[in-house]
Formats: structure tokens, C-alpha cells, sequence
């Protein structure tokens, strides 16, 4: 079988048809330049190249067309060793990514793929918008490589979650809503609304915040529309159909049709997290992990210094 050191061997004769300047190009004894050209040619069973004692070295009809598969072998053996040096750092190569869709509303997902771009531009990304419990089976499965969720008090083995955004929650409602005319709410104001929740059938998703919301306004939910997203649930609210409640992100949607007011007694906050596995091998999903924790990092509100005394 052929190796590369034969081919580069070959190769250096050919162009310099010439023993000793191929020797001095490969910084290499002339004995093993000879020595690897008889090896190739007595493995084809055809002389590759002419040799005269009074003459230039010259090429074979057989040596002529080896040369141009030679050249070629070479530069994908090469092509092959760049490929493998930059995915082995992280920097090739293709990353599936799922996400809720508030990990657009809230520019997160948007924040994090400029970062990713500017650190490894030749990775490739795939986005999937799907639910939390979909992700979590995909991360497990092999399907996903890192997950935008809604974080979970625990997760299968081998998976791992970190927060990296954390916002308030506010009401969605139709601007002609009589609680409208509120700049504020409380709790209490909203045990007769119905509510558009999203992902109900998610015990872990907003319908909990719902379940403690109704708790803090001493009232039990009159009536809840299951929606499949946030689209939905702020299309039925802008018709009347209910009210929602949910991120303060939602405003980025941009529904005129729709006010949103905070509320005064509920100050609970809706967490983002990146999960993953934890034995990830890949650089380049290590990588996002790593930006997605320094972004989540960067976004947490500073603590206040004590004064000195």
C-alpha cells in the first residue's frame, strides 16, 4: 500500500527531475529518495521514471499519469490532516441546537450565534424550535447536541443544565381589556380571566406559574385555552380570548393589539437553561456551552457593594 511519504518522495523527482535536488528539497540522503522511487516502481511492476547516466531524468508515460494522482492524493491527504487538526479544536464541523421560543424572544439565542459566528465561523449550526421535554429526549437520544430549555429540578443521567437568563413575568391582555386601564396589577385582579397558557400539557412550564399565581390571588382559574406557542396564545389575546401570562420578553413580538402589565405581587422570574451532556466529547459544542455560560454570566444583575462604614 502507498504512503505519503512515498508520494511526496515521487513527487519532489518528478518536478525536479533531478535525484539530488529532490533529496536537498525533502532535506533528505539522495539513497532514500532513490530507495523510495524503486520501492513504487517495482510495487507497480512499471519504471515511473528514465534514468540516463548522461541524460535528464525523465518522466515515463506511466510515471506522467501517476504524477497528476500523486499531486491530488497529497493534497487531500492534506486537506484531510487541516480537516481533523480544526475539528479536533472545535473548529469544524456541525452542531444541531434546540430551543424554546423564548429564547428568541428574549434575544438570547441571538446574543449567543453572533458570539458562536465570531469564534467558530466555520461550524455549522442547526436550530430546531421544540418544547423542553422533546429536547431533553433529543439531547439524550444523540439527536440534539445542546438544548435552550426551561430548566428542570433534576434531569436524566448523563444530561446537565445551567441557567443563563433569568426575566420577570408579566399579562399579556388586549389593549380594550378593562384591566387595561391598570398600569399595575395584582394577582387578585385576574380570578375571573381566562388564560391562554402555552404548552399545558408540560407540567413544568408555565401552567405551574399559572397554578402559583392563582394561589398568591386566592382564586381558582376559571377557564384555561391550551396553546401550542407564544404566536398563538397573544394572537387568541389580542382577539379576546383570554389573557397570558408570561415573559416579559413577550413585548418583543410586537402585537399593537396587545398592552402588558406587570405585576405587583407575583415576583417570581422564568428561568432560560443550556443543557447538554455532560461527557460532551465535541470542542465545538463544548465551545457553545462555554459562550452560553459566560453570556448567562454577563447578564446577571451586579450585586450592590456595601458602603464602608
Amino acid at each position: 500500500m502507498l504512503d505519503a511519504r512515498q508520494l511526496r518522495y515521487f513527487i519532489a523527482v518528478a518536478q525536479e527531475l533531478h535525484f539530488a535536488r529532490a533529496a536537498d528539497r525533502l532535506n533528505v540522503a539522495q539513497s532514500a529518495v532513490s530507495l523510495q522511487i524503486k520501492g513504487l516502481e517495482d510495487a507497480f511492476g512499471a519504471r515511473l521514471l528514465n534514468r540516463r547516466k548522461r541524460a535528464a531524468v525523465s518522466l515515463t508515460e506511466a510515471g506522467q499519469l501517476f504524477l497528476s494522482e500523486a499531486v491530488a492524493a497529497v493534497r487531500q491527504l492534506e486537506r484531510a490532516e487541516q480537516v481533523g487538526r480544526l475539528a479536533a479544536r472545535g473548529e469544524l464541523g456541525q452542531i444541531e441546537v434546540g430551543y424554546v421560543t423564548s429564547a428568541a424572544m428574549n434575544r438570547t439565542l441571538q446574543s449567543l450565534l453572533r458570539e458562536y459566528r465570531r469564534s467558530r465561523p466555520a461550524v455549522q449550526l442547526r436550530l430546531t424550535d421544540m418544547e423542553t421535554p422533546r429536547q431533553l429526549d433529543a439531547l439524550a437520544e444523540g439527536r440534539l447536541d445542546v438544548a435552550l430549555i426551561r430548566p428542570r429540578p433534576s434531569y436524566a443521567a448523563g444530561l446537565a443544565a445551567r441557567v443563563i437568563h433569568r426575566e420577570t413575568l408579566c399579562l399579556a391582555l388586549a389593549a380594550d381589556h378593562p384591566l387595561a386601564r391598570k398600569r399595575t396589577l395584582r394577582a387578585s385582579d385576574l380570578g375571573n380571566e381566562p388564560f391562554l397558557v402555552p404548552q399545558l400539557t408540560e407540567s413544568l412550564g408555565f401552567g405551574s406559574y399559572l397554578e402559583r399565581l392563582a394561589t398568591v390571588g386566592s382564586f381558582t382559574v376559571a377557564m384555561v385555552h391550551d396553546v401550542c406557542d407564544f404566536v398563538t396564545a397573544l394572537t387568541m389575546a389580542a382577539g379576546g380570548y383570554g389573557v397570558v401570562l408570561g415573559p416579559d420578553s413577550m413585548r418583543a413580538l410586537g402585537f399593537p393589539e396587545i398592552v402588558f402589565r406587570p405585576l405587583a405581587d407575583f415576583p417570581e422570574k422564568v428561568e432560560l437553561a443550556v443543557a447538554f451532556r455532560a461527557a460532551e466529547p465535541s470542542a465545538a459544542v463544548r465551545t457553545f456551552i462555554d459562550l452560553a455560560t459566560a453570556l448567562g454570566r454577563r447578564r446577571e444583575p451586579k450585586r450592590p457593594t456595601r458602603q464602608a462604614q
